[in-house]
């Protein structure tokens, strides 16, 4: 079964067809970089992310663009309220985005143009919209004409008479239709501005998308994502402005992930319940973030509780553990000429083709993990640590591990070096649960003095102690070793 991916412009899947053969033209909205983003924002970074990593792993070439809306009110309102350039926030924050992004081991865009890069093919943009009759100029202020234009709406499904003047779009009694949108704003004191065919000032929101997926992608690309915020008006006008110029289609394949909830409500400034990305990271773990959002499909919505959370880490702790004890086996071992078990091997064939066939169904990343966590299943049911002499069991260690890489390059999951996330996984519990080191450095003592001692009574009193405070104990030949329940 090939690629079927949900279009939001045609409100159904269908079968993905590339533009050119082999080569996929992706474009997804980036950040305004004005602040910290939340980890709403990074739903859409971390899912994309996904989609170009599986269209590369099924033998495309993409070229995938993520921009930066350096021009824009909440830029400038921020400068001036800080009294600096707006060159010097947006500067800021897209460092900020950039250490975020790089701390969730998420591969580099092809290109993370920035508005102020591309005004010379923003003004051409807009001169291509006049000339075609769909734009016209009051005062040194561009407008796009929606009435000319006869298949606006049709991404979003709204119909104009629906809408309502001045829920959206300011009311502008000079505009030919009140729902007409702003292509090149005149400039005002205390703003940034640039030369143009209308004076000075500087591009509306939405043709600086328009205007940088055609200087580098074409007149015409294969998938456009983003968040479905952004599907009106955004999507629906950056339409109207690429094939109000060039007369071709703007896209084929519109993606839109769902928004997040932050413990059953929607994520709000006004409601002060919104967590940046970097204290989600600071608190927890990027894994710990990646792992909630592939664990839903991209069009649900996603409520983050501590449930969700707690979820979160009970999952990665499976497979980190399965992961580590492959990695400590194969460290013990010099044995050689193994198979796999039968078992795993045939788990690891079956999951592949379910995956397979759960990606291909626009991007099932929750029945992935599932099959995930069912090839862990299988490969702790063989008891690896107890197999010591066990030619086969490394074998099975070594193709375990290797299938977990697979699908660690597409998920951008389960890239962490085992033993130590489960450690970081520790701190996180035992700051969660309020677990005293100490108490449980003392029982661990007072238990192996007592082993030792052969006073098996004090040695059970002792490990029930610690198994009721939630920790587990290893024993081994190098001595005891602890961690949270997970």
């Amino acid at each position: 079964m090939g690629l079927v991916v949900y279009n939001t412009l045609s409100k159904k899947k269908e079968p993905f067809k590339t533009i050119e053969e082999g080569k996929v033209r992706m474009y997804v909205c980036g950040p305004t970089v004005y602040d910290y983003l939340h980890i709403g924002n990074f739903r859409g970074a971390i899912f994309f992310n996904l989609v170009r990593n599986w269209l590369e792993n099924q033998g495309s070439v993409v070229t995938y663009v993520y921009n930066y809306t350096d021009v824009d009110d909440k830029i400038i309102k921020r400068a001036n309220d800080e009294g600096v350039e707006s060159g010097v926030i947006s500067e800021t924050y897209i460092k900020a985005f950039e250490e975020d992004y790089a701390r969730l081991k998420l591969r580099p865009h092809t290109k993370n143009p920035r508005v102020t890069e591309h005004m010379d093919d923003i003004i051409k943009l807009v001169e291509g919209i006049i000339e075609n009759g769909k734009g016209y100029v009051i005062d040194g202020e561009v407008f796009f004409s929606i009435d000319n234009f006869m298949p606006y709406g049709n991404l979003s499904g709204k119909k104009l008479d629906e809408l309502e003047v001045g829920q959206r779009v300011e009311v502008d009694k000079r505009k030919k239709n009140p729902m007409d949108f702003v292509l090149w704003k005149p400039a005002k004191p205390d703003e940034p501005s640039w030369d143009s065919p209308w004076g000075k000032g500087r591009p509306g929101w939405h043709i600086e998308c328009s205007a940088m997926i055609r200087a580098l992608l074409g007149e015409s690309i294969d998938i456009h994502g983003g968040g479905i915020d952004l599907i009106f008006p955004h999507h629906e006008n950056e339409i109207a402005q690429g094939e109000g110029c060039t007369g071709k289609k703007y896209c084929n394949y519109w993606m839109h992930n769902n928004f997040i909830n932050l413990k059953d409500q929607k994520m709000s400034k006004s409601l002060g319940n919104v967590i940046t990305a970097r204290s989600f990271m600071d608190k927890y773990h990027p894994e710990i973030l990646k792992f909630v959002m592939l664990s839903a499909h991209y069009r649900s919505m996603l409520n983050v509780n501590e449930d969700k959370i707690d979820q979160a880490v009970s999952g990665l702790a499976r497979v980190y553990k399965a992961m580590r004890e492959a990695q400590n086996f194969l460290a013990e071992t010099t044995l050689e000429g193994g198979i796999p078990y039968k078992a795993l091997s045939q788990i690891m064939d079956q999951a592949d083709a379910r995956i397979k066939k759960a990606l291909n169904d626009d991007f099932n990343t929750g029945e992935m993990m599932a099959n995930i966590y069912e090839v862990v299943r299988v490969f702790n049911s063989q008891n690896i640590a107890k197999k010591k002499k066990d030619a086969n069991a490394k074998a099975s260690s070594e193709t375990f591990l290797t299938w977990m890489k697979s699908w660690a390059d597409v998920s951008a999951l389960f890239l962490e070096d085992p033993k130590e996330f489960l450690s970081v996984l520790d701190e996180i519990l035992i700051e969660e649960k309020g677990i005293d080191k100490s108490e449980v450095e003392a029982l661990i003592k007072q238990r192996d003095e007592a082993r030792a001692a052969k006073d098996w009574a004090k040695s059970d009193e002792a490990r029930d102690k610690l198994l009721g405070l939630g920790i587990e104990i290893n024993d081994s030949p190098e001595g005891t070793t602890w961690e949270v329940k997970k």
